[in-house]
C-alpha cells in the first residue's frame, strides 16, 4: 500500500510537471506552424490541458479500468470548475469579454445533457464514445472555420501575451513538446497503477479513486495555468481552460476509453456524479452571460458559491472512502 501511495504522489508531480511543459510547448510549435492565437487558445491549449485526463483514462480502459477513466473525466469537471474556476473567482473577480467563450458554454450544457442521456441505461456503448468522438471533430472544426472571422475577440490578445511571455525556438518548442509527451505517458501509467492498487486496499470502487484524488490530481495543471493568467489579468484565458478541458474531458477523454472499452457506469454515476456536474455547469453559464444589463463578471460571492460546493461534493466522496 506504502509503494501505490508513493506511485500516486510521485505519478501526479510528473503528471503536473509534464503536463506544463507539453502545454508550453505545443502552444509554441502551434505558433511556428502558423495557427492563429484564437485557435490556440480554443483548441491547443484546452486539449493540452485536458491531456492528463485523457492519458489516464485511456490507460484505465486499456487495463481493464473504465470506472477510473470515467470518474477521472467527470470528477476533473467538477475539479475545474469548483476548485479552478471558483477558487481563482475568490481571489479576484474574473470579467468575460470574449464572445468565442460565451458560444462555447451553451455547447458544454449540450454535451452535458447527451453524455446524460448516455449515462440513463448505465452503460457507454462504443457506439456512443464513437459518437462523442464525432462531436468532437465536428466541434474542432468548426472552431477552425470560426477563428478565422474573429481574430478582433479579446482572448486572441491574451493568448498572444501568453505566448510572447514565453518564447521558444522552434527547435525548442518541439523538444518540450516530445518530452512532455512521453512523460505524460509514464507518469499517468504510474498513477493508474498507484490508484487501481489504493482502490483494491481501501476496497472501495475505482470510480470512487477517479472522482478524487486521480481527478484533482489532473485538474492541478488548468489551476496552475489559470493562476499564471490571472497574474497576467487575463480573465478569458481562466474561463476559457475550463470550458475548453471540460468540453475535452466529456467528449475525448469519455470517448477514447468507452472505444477501448464499453464503460460500465452505475446508477449513481447518473444520480450523483453527472447530476453535479451538470448542475455546476448550469451555474458557471449562469455566472458568466450577462442578465438585464449586469457586467459579464464572476465575482467573489459566486466563486465562493462554486468552490463550497467542490468541496462538499468532495467531502462526501472521502467520507464514503473512510466508511468503507
Amino acid at each position: 500500500m506504502l509503494l501505490a501511495f508513493i506511485a500516486v504522489v510521485v505519478g501526479l508531480v510528473l503528471l503536473i510537471w509534464s503536463a506544463e511543459k507539453f502545454i508550453d510547448g505545443a502552444a509554441a510549435t502551434s505558433r511556428w506552424l502558423g495557427l492563429s492565437p484564437l485557435l490556440i487558445g480554443m483548441l491547443v491549449i484546452g486539449f493540452g490541458t485536458s491531456a492528463p485526463e485523457m492519458m489516464v483514462s485511456v490507460l484505465a480502459a486499456m487495463q481493464g479500468n473504465p470506472g477510473l477513466a470515467v470518474g477521472n473525466a467527470y470528477g476533473s469537471n467538477i475539479a475545474n470548475i469548483g476548485l479552478v474556476l471558483g477558487f481563482i473567482a475568490l481571489l479576484a473577480p474574473l470579467a468575460v469579454h470574449s464572445s468565442v467563450i460565451r458560444k462555447e458554454m451553451p455547447l458544454l450544457v449540450v454535451v452535458m445533457l447527451v453524455t446524460g442521456y448516455m449515462l440513463f441505461d448505465g452503460w457507454v456503448s462504443r457506439i456512443e464514445a464513437v459518437l462523442l468522438l464525432v462531436g468532437l471533430v465536428t466541434f474542432v472544426t468548426v472552431s477552425i472555420i470560426r477563428s478565422r472571422g474573429q481574430q478582433d475577440d479579446p482572448l486572441t490578445a491574451e493568448v498572444t501575451e501568453s505566448l510572447d511571455s514565453k518564447p521558444m525556438s522552434r527547435g525548442k518548442s518541439i523538444m518540450w513538446t516530445v518530452i512532455g509527451l512521453v512523460l505524460l505517458v509514464a507518469s499517468s501509467r504510474l498513477l493508474v497503477w498507484g490508484a487501481v492498487e489504493i482502490a483494491v486496499g481501501f476496497g472501495v470502487s475505482d470510480l470512487i479513486i477517479g472522482l478524487t484524488v486521480v481527478a484533482v490530481g489532473t485538474s492541478l495543471p488548468e489551476l496552475a495555468s489559470s493562476i499564471s493568467a490571472l497574474r497576467r489579468n487575463e480573465h478569458d484565458m481562466v474561463l476559457g481552460n475550463v470550458v475548453g478541458s471540460n468540453l475535452f474531458n466529456s467528449m475525448a477523454v469519455v470517448g477514447l476509453a468507452g472505444v477501448i472499452a464499453p464503460i460500465e457506469a452505475g446508477r449513481e454515476v447518473l444520480v450523483r456524479d453527472w447530476s453535479v456536474m451538470t448542475f455546476m455547469t448550469l451555474m458557471m453559464v449562469l455566472f458568466a452571460f450577462s442578465w438585464r444589463g449586469r457586467p459579464r463578471r464572476i465575482n467573489r460571492l459566486e466563486g465562493g458559491v462554486l468552490f463550497t460546493m467542490f468541496v462538499a461534493y468532495t467531502g462526501y466522496m472521502v467520507s464514503i472512502v473512510v466508511m468503507s
